[in-house]
């Protein structure tokens, strides 16, 4: 991966998701001198790696630097007090990355300015380079930006860009939160085969390995969902008849379109 030329790559906040988007550029050949990290008390692992990597470490905004790109990776409750101090480093070459959901683009002009901003939207499998990123570029993001900052959040997953800033509401609720919801599914198959009669722990582990692989499974395949799906349902069989009552009216779908429609309209809450 090149480096962005205008400055170092800045990244705010070293933990779950920051902490694997950084071990994915050093992974991709990101150099660590090319990368400054702000963050009062990085947890002892990602101090090691830090360190190991010759990434500059800093507890807070250091003096005299303009970042090329700004990577914000804090939980959005805190932003508001973490963002102030950070406007030194927003240079008019700066693209400004905001992975706090429900944060929107006025509230990071607000503490930062006018800068060139992108809001993404990765999720957790990107702690094992198997996530999904939703973003989106304000209109003051250069081709040259907007190429840069794909290439650094594509290291966890691909990354779709949307037209639109609300789009970014949908993107959490679908994929951002998503990955809760297959673990709900796991929850769910485990204690239905334990009132099947399958020792609890027999259940939960048979849940999570055909969750596992049916995943792997869609992820390896040609073939959409439904294609899938359908190849595994003999008709009049087992999964038929199970699929009768998932797929019924009253089924999974309205469950999920009401359950990401509650999602969606948390985040445009959060985001005031």
């Amino acid at each position: 991966m090149s480096v962005a030329a205008s400055g170092p790559i800045v990244l705010v906040g070293a933990g779950n998701m920051g902490g694997a988007m950084l071990s994915g550029w050093l992974k991709s050949g990101v150099p660590g001198s090319s990368i400054v990290v702000i963050d009062p008390a990085p947890n002892p692992t990602m101090a090691k790696v830090i360190a190991d990597s010759g990434i500059r470490h800093e507890a807070g905004a250091p003096e005299g630097l303009k970042a090329g790109v700004l990577l914000i990776a804090v939980k959005p409750q805190v932003i508001d007090q973490v963002l102030p101090p950070l406007k030194s480093l927003v240079g008019p070459e700066t693209v400004v990355v905001s992975v706090a959901a429900g944060k929107t683009l006025a509230n990071l002009r607000a503490h930062l300015g006018d800068a060139a901003m992108v809001r993404a939207m990765p999720n957790t499998p990107a702690m094992v380079g198997r996530g999904v990123t939703g973003a989106y570029a304000s209109a003051g993001v250069s081709d040259g930006q907007r190429e840069f900052v794909h290439s650094l959040l594509k290291v966890s997953g691909p990354v779709e860009w949307v037209d639109s800033e609300a789009d970014i509401d949908a993107v959490t609720a679908v994929s951002g939160s998503g990955p809760a919801y297959v673990f709900y599914l796991v929850e769910c198959m485990a204690e239905a085969g334990r009132k099947a009669g399958l020792k609890a722990d027999l259940a939960m582990r048979l849940a999570r390995e055909t969750v596992a692989g049916a995943g792997e499974l869609l992820y390896q395949s040609p073939d959409d969902a439904s294609r899938l799906r359908q190849n595994v349902t003999s008709p009049g069989g087992t999964t038929a008849a199970a699929l009768a009552v998932l797929m019924a009216e009253d089924g999974m779908q309205p469950l999920f379109d009401a359950a990401i429609e509650a999602a969606r309209k948390r985040a445009q809450e959060l985001a005031g």
